[in-house]
């Protein structure tokens, strides 16, 4: 086994560490995945990931998994999101603790809840971290302790707005914006105005793989930023959407005021609300850094895109996607 080509995905049965897996996998990386049920994890069709039993809330396990490999995938969070507050933190140290013991670096999917929207309207790898909600303070420390255990253990962030796309289930995109399961009819429109930043997990998820292909080139301690689809109109991933559907299509907006109204009762409604800001204010992504060391961010042009990501979602059947011109959403 080429223990340098070797990673352990902590949340390869979720949408983002499912993707990262399948990208390593597609370059010949070998990829380990970490289970607390083995019989679903089996049965999620990873078939060429080799599954440990385990829990990354277990040190121990993580300790065990992680022998023998040379990149640790922090993709990971609380079963149901429960506790969230109190288990995220231990999570990383226990990754961290294992990487230190095995020499492996840190790859985490980074956030932009580490930024207050209205101070930060384009995020690099140097913008000040202000968080204006607690799970925006978790992630800063979160961040702050990979950074204070490089140089010694090495870690890769890099940051990226919302996901759509084959794989992201717990999505804006696909919890909100379409209803999965049927034929498209309607569209909630989530963002309180213009300059949204969307990610196309697949993209995402090369661009990781990418990256751990040369880990020369980064830095011990290494930020990015990934720009993907911005909606700087407001409008462009509804056209995207109309443009698959072939028909305008009514749009609704998302009841933000139920969100702050119900918000004391916890729940959906308060993290919600907490991260209203995040829609209401534009942010860019400037991956400038990232196309340092790649030479070009992947991008699948947006309609190829939205059609795959509808095809998932079993909103429509696949087929070819059907022309609609040159795509404006390329340029990096």
């Amino acid at each position: 086994m080429d223990t340098e080509k070797t990673a352990l995905v902590l949340g390869a049965t979720g949408g983002v560490g499912g993707a990262i897996a399948a990208a390593l996998l597609g370059k010949g990386w070998t990829v380990r995945g970490l289970a607390r049920n083995m019989e679903a994890a089996r049965r999620s069709g990873a078939s060429r990931i080799e599954w440990v039993g385990g829990d990354a809330m277990n040190r121990a396990d993580v300790m065990r998994a992680a022998q023998g490999v040379s990149t640790i995938v922090h993709a990971v969070n609380p079963p149901g999101y429960k506790n969230w507050g109190k288990l995220v933190l231990p999570m990383i140290d226990n990754t961290i603790a294992a990487a230190r013991t095995v020499g492996a670096r840190v790859v985490l999917p980074g956030t932009v809840y580490n930024f207050d929207p209205a101070r930060t309207p384009v995020l690099s790898e140097t913008s000040p971290q202000n968080p204006k909600s607690h799970k925006g303070r978790i992630r800063v420390e979160l961040e702050a302790r990979l950074e204070r255990a490089a140089p010694e253990v090495e870690s890769l962030i890099l940051r990226a707005g919302d996901f759509f796309g084959p794989g992201a289930r717990s999505s804006w995109f696909t919890q909100a914006m379409v209803a999965q399961g049927k034929p498209v009819r309607r569209i909630v429109n989530v963002a309180r105005g213009p300059g949204h930043t969307w990610a196309y997990l697949p993209d995402l998820a090369e661009a990781f793989a990418l990256l751990l292909e040369h880990p020369e080139n980064l830095r011990p301690f290494e930020r990015a930023q990934f720009e993907g689809v911005y909606d700087g109109s407001g409008t462009i991933m509804i056209e995207a959407i109309e443009r698959q559907v072939g028909r305008k299509l009514p749009v609704h907006r998302f009841p933000w005021w139920a969100m702050s109204l119900v918000a004391p009762f916890g729940g959906f409604p308060r993290e919600a609300a907490e991260i209203a800001d995040v829609w209401r204010h534009p942010m860019r992504m400037d991956n400038t850094r990232l196309v340092e060391l790649l030479g070009a961010e992947p991008r699948t042009p947006l309609d190829t895109a939205m059609h795959e990501s509808l095809v998932a979602m079993g909103c429509m059947e696949d087929g070819p996607a059907p022309f609609a011109g040159p795509n404006l959403t390329l340029s990096h």
